[in-house]
Parts: C-alpha cells; structure tokens; sequence
C-alpha cells in the first residue's frame, strides 16, 4: 500500500490535484480541470485528470462519491498519517527507564 500512495504523491500533476481538493473537498472532474488550468496553467486534459484522479483512488488518497449525475472527489488523509506514523520517532520521556 505505501508503494501505491509513493508512486500516486511522484507526480507533480497529482500533488496539485491533492493541493486543489484540499482547498475545496467535494469537486467534481470539471471543477478540478477548471481549477488547474486557471490557477496552475496546465493544459491537460480531463481523461488525463481522469486518469491521474484513478490513481490517487488505488491509493486510497482520494475518494469518490456519485450525486446523481455528478461523482464528487475528496481528499483522504488517513494512508498519509498511517505513513507518518510508521517512522514516527517515539518521545524521549516514553524511552527513559
């Protein structure tokens, strides 16, 4: 599972797609691609967002809900804290004898 959630935070599209929900949870494809050619002057298009929005779900970075016609994203944070914590150094005083 860490490797999936390294491989999706290597690409620097993805980590603005991550920047973008953490701004505004809840958006929907259009809203994200709109928000990274306003704010980020990319040119990509939406079966590439698309794409790169599928990886962030493998790992479990972005989740997805559909309204109707609408599939909304959120970002997870739960797999970056699991992460943190596995080289979470322990608090000095735990250590002392």
């Amino acid at each position: 599972m860490a490797d999936d959630i390294f491989r999706a935070l290597a690409d620097p599209t993805r980590r603005k797609i991550l920047d973008e929900l953490t701004e505004q949870r809840g958006q929907t494809l259009f809203e994200i691609c709109a928000r990274l050619s306003m704010k980020h002057q990319l040119g990509i298009s939406r079966q590439a967002v698309s794409q790169h929005l599928a990886v962030l779900e493998a790992a479990g970075l972005v989740e997805s809900r559909r309204e109707g016609r609408y599939k909304f994203h959120d970002l997870n944070t739960a797999p970056l804290k699991r992460i943190a914590e596995r080289w979470t150094m322990p608090d000095e005083s735990e250590s002392t004898p």
